[in-house]
């Protein structure tokens, strides 16, 4: 029997969620920092060059990096760098901002589930769904190993793929989890058995009901995943 709202081990654990919140919030942080120093640094120099009451000495402005100076100020302390700081070199904290939003969106909100024969995978932005009985399915030869077999610790995947045959939708569905070798045997023979419900076991339906027998001996022989 199909097993209904099956959630996959596909996620990260409470603790590598709360990792994960930490060193993206440090690094957003940071780069955060880094867009607004130029901005700072463009109101300190309006006071030292612009209209208002400006430093008379450089002695008042110690802290200002030289290279921020206006040229009467550089030249009082002997000559120093005549290059100024443009304030577009602040766009180069933006990608780290918007990398660490990312990747700690996609800790959080990575998940899947197996609802009859749909597999139902969300990532940082959205969530994709296809049904795997009638989906085309690719996989390389998944986590197991034969008495034949020459390759140390057996042959490997990380996932398989579903696409939707009508509109050429992809889910990708991982078969290990975070910390995790493999999904657990269970949830690997429940997506075996999504794959081949209905499914005819000829023709170009033959390679998804070999990728649902290589899961189900996987799920069988998980030490070996």
């Amino acid at each position: 029997m199909m097993n209904q709202g099956l959630r996959l081990s596909v996620g990260a654990s409470a603790a590598q969620r709360t990792w994960a919140v930490v060193v993206g919030v440090f690094v957003a942080a940071v780069g955060a920092a880094f867009v607004v120093l130029p901005v700072i640094a463009g109101g300190v120099l309006g006071r030292l060059s612009g209209p208002g009451d400006p430093f008379s000495s450089y002695e008042e402005a110690r802290d200002v990096p030289p290279g921020m100076l206006p040229p009467a100020l550089r030249d009082a302390d002997g000559g120093a760098s005549q290059a100024g700081l443009s304030p577009f070199i602040g766009l180069c904290g933006l990608p780290f901002v918007l990398l660490s939003i990312y990747l700690v969106l996609r800790v959080l909100r990575t998940a899947a589930w197996l609802e009859g024969s749909h597999a139902r995978v969300r990532g940082a932005f959205r969530t994709r769904t296809v049904d795997l009985a009638t989906a085309r399915i690719d996989a390389a030869p998944l986590s197991y190993r034969e008495a034949e077999d020459d390759v140390p610790g057996g042959r490997r995947t990380p996932a398989i793929i579903a696409t939707d045959p009508a509109d050429g939708r992809r889910v990708t569905v991982a078969l290990h989890g975070m910390g995790l070798a493999t999904l657990p045997p269970s949830e690997l023979r429940a997506l075996a058995d999504a794959i081949t419900t209905g499914r005819p076991v000829d023709g170009r339906d033959g390679d998804a009901h070999a990728v649902a027998r290589q899961l189900r001996r996987l799920a069988e022989h998980p030490q070996l995943g």
